[in-house]
């Protein structure tokens, strides 16, 4: 029991781990403003140019059905919801593509810096070292 603990808590610190939990926190507080951008921005002028329609409001109502002699309320289909959730999907990708397309633009940005810098200088071979040291005492002699 006390190998499969230390096994655990070695996964549970390696920093992948960490940064995907890191992420995942980012993502759901992400997620939040990108629905209040659309459930509170976007979505509102759009309904106002289709006539006034919200768009979570737009359903289709089922007949009720009646069971023994019990009319159960009508089901609904609520495919503005749908729309709505598309909606979100199609905003939050569209984001983290911008966001992606910056970050690869900066790091290709850097990669060319880098390639632009010269090499510094390669210091003499320890063959080149050995054979100054040879010449020299070869003078002194």
């Amino acid at each position: 029991m006390g190998k499969f603990l230390e096994e655990f808590k070695a996964f549970a610190i390696k920093g992948n781990v960490i940064d995907m939990a890191t992420g995942v926190i980012i993502g759901g507080a992400f997620g939040k403003i990108v629905s209040s951008l659309v459930d509170d921005i976007i979505m509102p002028p759009i309904g106002y140019l289709i006539g006034g329609v919200n768009f979570t409001d737009l359903k289709y109502t089922l007949p009720a059905l009646e069971v023994e002699g019990v009319e159960l309320a009508p089901a609904t289909i609520n495919y503005g919801n749908f729309i709505q959730t598309a909606l979100d999907f199609i905003i939050v990708a569209f984001c983290i593509f911008m966001l992606l397309k910056g970050v690869m633009k900066l790091t290709k940005k850097k990669e060319e810096e880098a390639a632009a810098e010269p090499a510094a200088p390669a210091g003499p071979t320890q063959e080149e070292l050995l054979s100054e040291i040879r010449d020299l005492l070869k003078e002194k002699k």
